[in-house]
């Protein structure tokens, strides 16, 4: 005849079976509901600050780059819409036309709080919107050529000259970067008719009277 001890034992084990069912069942995920879908093999993580990045880092390097007017490479120097092609062209693999102008109707507009490093921001210079542009580089800072006899170089968008005519921003490279455009750099302007007098640089003098008070 089992004993009372015995009884007891035996009433026990489907209780200590049934907890430990229990607990397997709580340290497991359920399959399908809560677990992450893995990443199939070689597919990238994609950041979407990756092209503006290069294309900030590719414009602090030509910092002190001479100002020429109608100038799209390092050798030839840079005007204002020169040095953005240039960069975007060379970092981002992004085509832009030549003009601020026209530069100013690409991509996506931007509020003030969106601007991030490698974004074109327009200023008014000379009356007219949109009429120079830079590439910033962040912490309320832009890369841009300001005018004849100057250099390339990095500006305080906090300064009043800049704070008032700032016109806005746009985005125009975004994404995994592409790799580095081969092709050869934007030819410069036409040259007008020998007849007629050049146009005055429109991101030139109005610059260099105000940019540094």
């Amino acid at each position: 005849m089992p004993s009372q001890a015995d009884v007891f034992h035996t009433a026990r084990l489907p209780l200590l079976c049934a907890a430990a069912l229990l607990l397997a069942a709580c340290a497991s995920t359920p399959p399908g509901r809560y677990s992450a879908q893995p990443r199939p093999a070689g597919t990238p993580m994609v950041d979407p600050s990756a092209g503006l990045e290069e294309v900030s880092i590719q414009a602090m390097s030509l910092v002190g780059t001479p100002y020429r007017y109608g100038g799209n490479t390092p050798d030839s120097g840079f005007d204002c819409s020169g040095l953005v092609r240039y960069v975007v062209l060379r970092a981002a693999n992004v085509n832009l036309p030549r003009t601020t102008d026209a530069m100013g109707e690409r991509g996506v507009s931007l509020e003030r709080g969106q601007v991030a490093s490698g974004d074109l921001v327009f200023f008014n210079t000379t009356g007219r919107a949109n009429s120079h542009v830079g590439i910033y580089v962040g912490q309320n800072r832009f890369v841009h050529a300001p005018s004849t006899g100057g250099t390339v170089r990095l500006e305080d968008m906090t300064k009043s000259y800049w704070a008032s005519r700032y016109n806005g921003a746009r985005r125009v490279a975004s994404g995994i970067n592409q790799a580095p455009a081969s092709a050869a750099p934007p030819a410069a302007p036409a040259s007008p008719p020998p007849s007629v007098a050049p146009p005055a640089p429109v991101d030139d003098d109005p610059i260099a009277a105000f940019a540094n008070r």
